[in-house]
């Protein structure tokens, strides 16, 4: 069984949440060809993509990626927005055979080079379980099959048909995404159980309800840092997943100023899985919380 933890995103150069300071040094403390991603690489054997979601992927990024991190590390990949966020978000017809193409060899590199993990196919909130949209799923399951599938369902009618849902998702052999956010009325309700045994795949995104919808900036909808003692019933549920499943996947999307970096090291040291490269020493100032779980790096005004 491979376990993997890791965050949504590494590049966060900007706004309030920046990553800059705290995990990556600032800008004018960086040594020449510092790069994000391979520091971030030392650290975790995985990331989630999420360019790819707004933008079809490009193969010299893909490869470019592939040549900045290790061996064994994995990329998650979100497919592309127009395969998921269409304005009826069943438009198969608005989707051309140019756009499955484009998608499929755009990251053709990480899988020749076996760094490909998951593809992440994340519906809104808005895509209810009905006829049009199960047989718009099957159908995107079938043109993704070469592929690890896992799927993210957002509203609470796919949870209310769940036998249902989930053979579909077996069907394709896609794992169903569990999620942590704040729950409203129309949210899904999860176990944190397996669906199928290839692999599960767990996204943390926080709690912050009250500038879930209502929020000044798209950022401070992630600002929300897990404790230890909100982690540790989750760890516990995937320690017992870990004996029914060949992979699991563990992402923090809370990235508002390195929190989901934070989260992601406080989960490996729950899953026995402790991060031995030292860490920034700006990090643990951020959040003490990681006292005694890492070791940390000369400070970066001094480097």
């Amino acid at each position: 069984m491979t376990l993997r933890i890791g965050t949504s995103g590494w590049h966060y150069p900007a706004g309030k949440g920046t990553w800059d300071g705290i995990f990556y040094p600032l800008r004018a403390d960086r040594r020449r060809g510092f790069d994000e991603l391979s520091f971030y690489a030392e650290r975790f054997d995985t990331v989630e993509i999420n360019s790819t979601f707004y933008g079809q992927p490009r193969r010299n990024v893909s490869l470019a990626w592939v040549r900045r991190t290790p061996p064994g590390f994995e990329f998650a990949v979100k497919l592309y927005q127009k395969f998921t966020h269409p304005a009826t978000a069943l438009d198969r017809t608005a989707i051309t055979r140019a756009d499955i193409d484009l998608f499929k060899g755009g990251i053709e590199p990480l899988a020749a080079a076996g760094k490909l993990g998951p593809l992440l196919a994340q519906f809104p909130s808005r895509f209810h379980d009905t006829p049009e949209a199960r047989d718009y799923l099957a159908w995107l399951l079938r043109t993704f099959a070469e592929y690890p599938l896992v799927v993210e369902l957002r509203h609470r009618s796919w949870s209310e048909a769940r036998a249902d849902t989930e053979a579909l998702l077996a069907a394709g052999h896609a794992a169903w995404a569990e999620i942590d956010e704040p729950k409203f009325t129309g949210s899904i309700e999860q176990t944190l159980t397996p669906n199928i045994a290839e692999l599960m795949y767990v996204r943390l995104h926080g709690r912050n309800a009250a500038q879930w919808w209502d929020a000044p900036e798209s950022e401070d909808r992630y600002n929300y840092l897990y404790s230890a003692a909100e982690l540790a019933p989750i760890t516990d549920r995937l320690r017992a997943a870990r004996a029914h499943v060949r992979k699991l996947y563990l992402y923090m999307n809370n990235h508002f100023a390195a929190q989901a970096v934070t989260n992601a090291t406080m989960a490996r040291h729950l899953m026995d899985d402790p991060i031995t490269a030292p860490m920034p020493a700006e990090l643990v100032d951020a959040y003490p919380a990681l006292e005694g779980l890492v070791t940390t790096l000369p400070r970066a005004r001094l480097l």
